[in-house]
C-alpha cells in the first residue's frame, strides 16, 4: 500500500511571513498541533504548538513573531509513492508522529499520521513507529 492512499490530502499550510498567532488559530480551528509551513509551492518548515510553546512564549516572544522565526527549518519527509511499511520504520528513528508527503517534484501533496497507519493500513504497524518514538 502507498502513502498516497492512506495519507491527508486536504492541508492547511502555515506562510513563514504569518505570525505565530495566526499559525496557532489556525491550529485551533483544525484541531492539530502541526502546520507545514510553504512558500513558493515549496515545503520551508514544520511548526508545531510546541515549537509555539517552547521557542516563542516561553522566551517572551510577541504573538507578532514571524512563523519562519521559530519553525523547524530541518523537515523530515516522505514520498507518495512510497510503501507504507518502508515509512513506518522511518517514523519511528525520526521520532515523528506525523511526516508531510511530498511528490518526486518534491511539491507537498499531503501528511500521513501514526493514526492514518492505524485506522487504514495496521495498527500494529501504526504500533511498531510509536514505539520508536517513545523510547
Amino acid at each position: 500500500m502507498n502513502v498516497s492512499e492512506i495519507m491527508t490530502s486536504n492541508v492547511e499550510l502555515a506562510s513563514p511571513e504569518e505570525s505565530i498567532q495566526k499559525a496557532a488559530q489556525k491550529m485551533a480551528d483544525l484541531n492539530t498541533g502541526v502546520l507545514p509551513v510553504g512558500h513558493n509551492d515549496r515545503l520551508v518548515g514544520m511548526i508545531t504548538d510546541r515549537d509555539i510553546a517552547v521557542r516563542a512564549v516561553a522566551k517572551g516572544l510577541s504573538p507578532k513573531t514571524l512563523v519562519r522565526d521559530i519553525m523547524s527549518k530541518d523537515v523530515k519527509y516522505c514520498f507518495d509513492d512510497q510503501e507504507v511499511d518502508d515509512i513506518v520504520a522511518n517514523m519511528g528513528e525520526v521520532r515523528m508522529r506525523r511526516l508531510p508527503v511530498v511528490n518526486r517534484d518534491k511539491r507537498l501533496v499531503g501528511i500521513v499520521s501514526i493514526g492514518d497507519i492505524a485506522v487504514a493500513h495496521s495498527p500494529e504497524a501504526a504500533g511498531q513507529a510509536l514505539s520508536g518514538i517513545a523510547t
